[in-house]
């Protein structure tokens, strides 16, 4: 009996194993019934039978074995794709999901070669079918995945919608307290709290851009007509207060007016500026230079410091990296998430622009070019 025969044949007896199997993977299988178990167990099962019994070519028979199998035009997910997504549902991690499928692999060629011990195994049927198995595990890996970066990315937006309003009453209740000149102890204490306060409130902004550019929505921008020289100052004032024993420089020559999203743009350089201070020389001060073209407005800002290895440079405005390792903090200051300059570039990118850096032996230069704008474009 040909194993494609042999799978329709003794389906129970394969999907009972099936179901044993996936009761072993707890806890997600604790509290899951028999059909839950088996899910969509038999039309993978006869997905792969069809596909034993389908004249396959040599280019299709290479493609499948790396789980690049043809896609049904009438079927918009494969019973492979949605078994992924109601096992990452149900609390299966990618480990269980994939060893539901080794010992399916393992379980059926048993099965048949101890039903039929007198036949000789046809090796193209055991080719074929881990091949078809492959192409599955290929189809429910990919939607796991997909399903789980969906579920992580609602709570991280939940997660940074929800702190903002305790945090906020935080800040005001800190605020009043400083206001109330209750003596030096209360002050000081407030000051920290405002100071901590603000730290969160930055992570939290971080997170909730990171979460709504994974999810596809881009950064938020709200477009005025704005002259980035007067932000620009403001903000490197801001920054100077912050960092009081650090030598900020800002320098202006054009015209610096467009159609932007002012608040946004100080945040890039805000992040800009505290990552030159993060891992720049400690003695060294960071040069903002505005630029304005015109065509376009270029923003400049250096720190001195020894060169970025090539390696960092080329996934340093990835998410979640941190352009140097935590530990070559040149302040010994660890606050971040690994977003700034990753937000950077998406605020960059949706005003138009773009961000680049270079990085020599004595100074590592980012620089923005932003498109000037007028009111009613879009970028």
């Amino acid at each position: 009996m040909r194993l494609a025969e042999f799978i329709l044949t003794d389906m129970e007896t394969i999907l009972a194993e099936w179901e044993m199997f996936a009761a072993t993977q707890l806890p997600a299988a604790v509290s899951m019934t028999s059909l839950a178990l088996r899910d969509h167990a038999r039309q993978i099962l006869e997905a792969v039978a069809k596909d034993l019994q389908t004249t396959q070519t040599k280019q299709a028979q290479a493609d499948k074995s790396k789980g690049k199998g043809p896609q049904l035009s009438k079927a918009p997910e494969t019973a492979a794709q949605t078994h992924a997504v109601l096992r990452a549902q149900s609390g299966f991690n990618i480990n269980q999901l994939v060893a539901e499928y080794r010992a399916l692999r393992a379980s059926v060629l048993r099965l048949w070669m101890d039903a039929h011990p007198a036949v000789e195994t046809k090796l193209e049927d055991v080719v074929r079918f881990n091949e078809a198995i492959d192409q599955a595990i290929a189809e429910s890996v990919g939607f796991f995945s997909t399903q789980v970066e969906q579920a992580r990315n609602m709570f991280l937006g939940i997660l940074g919608h929800d702190m903002r309003s305790p945090l906020n009453t935080i800040l005001m209740t800190a605020t009043y307290l400083a206001a109330m000149n209750a003596g030096a102890n209360i002050s000081e204490a407030a000051s920290r709290l405002i100071r901590s306060g603000a730290s969160i409130k930055a992570l939290l902004d971080d997170l909730v851009d990171f979460n709504r550019a994974q999810l596809g929505l881009g950064i938020k921008m709200t477009l005025a007509d704005t002259d980035l020289s007067a932000l620009f100052e403001n903000e490197v004032d801001q920054l100077r207060g912050s960092h009081p024993g650090r030598l900020i420089e800002l320098e202006v020559s054009g015209d610096t007016r467009g159609f932007w999203d002012g608040p946004r743009l100080q945040q890039l350089l805000r992040n800009l500026v505290s990552n030159g201070i993060k891992y720049g020389a400690a003695d060294g001060a960071i040069r903002v230079v505005l630029t304005g073209g015109e065509a376009d407005v270029l923003c400049e800002v250096t720190n001195s410091g020894p060169a970025i290895e090539r390696s960092v440079l080329e996934r340093i405005f990835l998410p979640l990296e941190r352009g140097l390792d935590r530990s070559d903090s040149r302040n010994g200051d660890d606050e971040g998430l690994g977003l700034g300059l990753y937000i950077v570039r998406e605020i960059a990118r949706a005003h138009g622009g773009e961000v680049a850096v270079r990085s020599g032996e004595a100074e590592t230069v980012f620089t923005v070019r932003l498109p000037r704008r007028s009111e009613g474009s879009s970028p």
